[in-house]
């Protein structure tokens, strides 16, 4: 008597069937892209993966426990799975209803944090909720964006055709911007600039307009450095880190070994130098230069080209939803893709020594709970939208077969 032993199925095979189930899939019909989903976990695996090649020599001396961040960030991937499913059942056209209210959410937590806020390193950005800390900023940008697509929907015309429009979403990044700065956190701020001057231009406004916001950043961002000695510390050592290489360049130059240690397909995985207390954050912002060094350059490329390609569908998926006269789920869609690739570009370009230090995670793979789970909500916001595409298409597609069979028969 012979029995048919049946495989197990895959954690790949198991997430599939979650999304078929979300999705209601049936038959032939795939209602969402799953290269997508192939994407967003592959960079979540290679971020467990260098998290925890990374973090083990200062959790075992900090903690006497070399698995306390991979324990708490495999929580972390867990609760962003669910929040994730979650977001995946809401409509997008919820999103549209309640973004103002979306905003004034925003607006509470960062407040909150002002005084109620937990300071670490002379930073105050995280709200203490019992044994866990929410990094205000992550759900405010979220929120900000969400707030800033369905403004655009509602006032295009008037964004097109005069100033005023143009300058009260510049109001509310603003007002948003200076709450940042006194926690302080400029590199979130550079983020949303980046991302509301790049969303204008796409929706439309002038390019005297465009071009004068842009400027006028700049030089703002300019002054706020000058201003603060930390900032112009940072800005002065990313341009000759080796001028003071156990002072203010010993982040960076640390970092640069790590790059050179890797070469062409690196030491080995676990096989880090830089991280045996050498480098500073190395499983935060600085897990690039570990990736780097353990993975070399295959392995950078690799993870250059996975989030290359999980922007360059986002792009291209507003777009489409644009087409289709679904400019909310269009312009929101622009606001993520540019979001996490101007986000990922700094975080490396900070690593590699392009790129000022700015303390921004890298989307999907740095250590840190607020920003891997509002980076799932928004994967997830990005899946709902093609979602909904797929089954307008779907839908006009039988209409017309039915019309088609009507006339014929």
């Amino acid at each position: 008597m012979t029995t048919k032993m049946l495989a197990k199925p895959t954690m790949t095979e198991n997430v599939k069937r979650l999304l078929d189930s979300a999705f209601g899939v049936s038959g032939q019909h795939s209602l969402y892209d799953r290269s997508l989903v192939i994407i967003a976990l592959a960079l979540a695996t290679v971020g467990l993966v260098m998290v925890a090649s990374a973090s083990l020599p200062y959790a075992m001396r900090e903690f006497n426990n070399p698995l306390h961040f991979v324990i708490r960030h495999v929580i972390y991937l867990f609760l962003s799975g669910f929040a994730a499913m979650a977001v995946l059942q809401i409509p997008i056209s919820w999103w549209e209803k309640y973004n103002p209210y979306l905003l004034l959410v925003a607006l509470f937590l960062l407040v909150s944090v002002l005084f109620i806020g937990k300071t670490v390193n002379g930073a105050t950005r995280w709200l203490a909720i019992g044994p866990i800390n929410i990094q205000a900023a992550e759900p405010a940008k979220l929120f900000f964006f969400v707030y800033l697509a369905g403004y655009l929907v509602r006032r295009e015309q008037e964004i097109k055709e005069n100033l005023k429009g143009f300058l009260k979403p510049l109001a509310v990044f603003f007002l948003l911007a200076i709450m940042l700065l006194l926690q302080p956190d400029l590199g979130t701020v550079v983020v949303m600039f980046a991302t509301t001057v790049g969303l204008l231009f796409l929706a439309g406004a002038k390019l005297i307009q465009f071009f004068s916001l842009f400027m006028t950043g700049i030089s703002a961002i300019v002054a706020l450095i000058i201003l603060e000695p930390y900032r112009l510390r940072r800005v002065t050592s990313f341009m000759s880190p080796w001028e003071d290489p156990f002072g203010s360049g010993y982040q960076l130059t640390q970092s640069l070994m790590a790059y050179g240690r890797g070469d062409w397909f690196g030491t080995g995985l676990g096989n880090s130098i830089q991280k045996l207390d050498y480098l500073p954050e190395a499983h935060t912002d600085f897990v690039f230069a570990i990736l780097a060094e353990e993975m070399g350059f295959f392995g950078v490329s690799c993870v250059i080209l996975a989030v290359f390609f999980l922007v360059g569908k986002t792009i291209s998926l507003g777009k489409r939803t644009i087409e289709e006269e679904k400019y909310f789920a269009g312009y929101l869609a622009y606001a993520i893709g540019i979001w996490i690739s101007f986000q990922s570009a700094v975080n490396i370009g900070a690593s590699a020594g392009m790129l000022p230090t700015k303390g921004l995670t890298l989307p999907l793979v740095s250590y840190g709970g607020s920003s891997l789970i509002t980076m799932s909500i928004a994967v997830a916001l990005i899946l709902r939208i093609d979602h909904e595409s797929r089954i307008t298409k779907l839908q006009a597609t039988r209409s017309s077969s039915i019309k088609l069979g009507g006339r014929h028969g």
